[in-house]
């Protein structure tokens, strides 16, 4: 049986190093059907100024090319954060099939917060989705990059959007 929570907690210490490049703290990653990782990615929207390097396309692209073949019919994505529309539109046209997250996004989330794409039984895809695993590890990561760019914002003024 698969280890969701010490998934998490991995994905967890790699969206740390987000940190270093000022990104939001979001690590995804996309296992093979034996458990091995074929995709890792974290958050580089500052590091790469591209507004779709969020972790779960970068790990999704890796995943892709180490496979040869954009079909992940037999992957498990697991990532910080609920999913976003745009990532969740990227699970979906890989066919991933199982998704595992973290942290609710009650703002932008695409996977049952606010939308709820993955499971839309009006699309020709539906994914598995294993939600709020090690949640309070993942939220907290995030509460506290963003509580420490608020106290910055009255030291530098107008610091940049946040992704959620």
């Amino acid at each position: 049986m698969q280890d969701y929570e010490t998934w998490m907690l991995d994905a967890v210490a790699d969206a740390r190093l987000a940190l270093d490049t000022g990104d939001v703290p979001v690590a995804a990653f996309v296992l093979d059907a034996a458990g091995n990782r074929i995709g890792s990615g974290r958050n580089a929207r500052e590091k790469s100024n591209d507004p779709t390097a969020h972790a779960e396309i970068l790990a999704i692209r890796e995943a892709a090319e180490s496979l040869g073949d954009w079909h992940l019919e037999h992957t498990t994505l697991v990532v910080t954060l609920e999913p976003c529309i745009m990532c969740a539109g990227a699970i979906l046209n890989s066919r991933i099939p199982r998704v595992v997250f973290g942290a609710w996004d009650e703002k932008a989330g695409a996977v049952g917060s606010v939308y709820d794409l993955l499971r839309d039984r009006r699309l020709p895809h539906r994914v598995e989705v294993f939600a709020g695993v090690q949640a309070d590890a993942c939220a907290t990561l995030l509460r506290e990059f963003f509580e420490a760019k608020r106290q910055n914002v009255g030291r530098r003024g107008v610091t940049r959007g946040s992704e959620t």
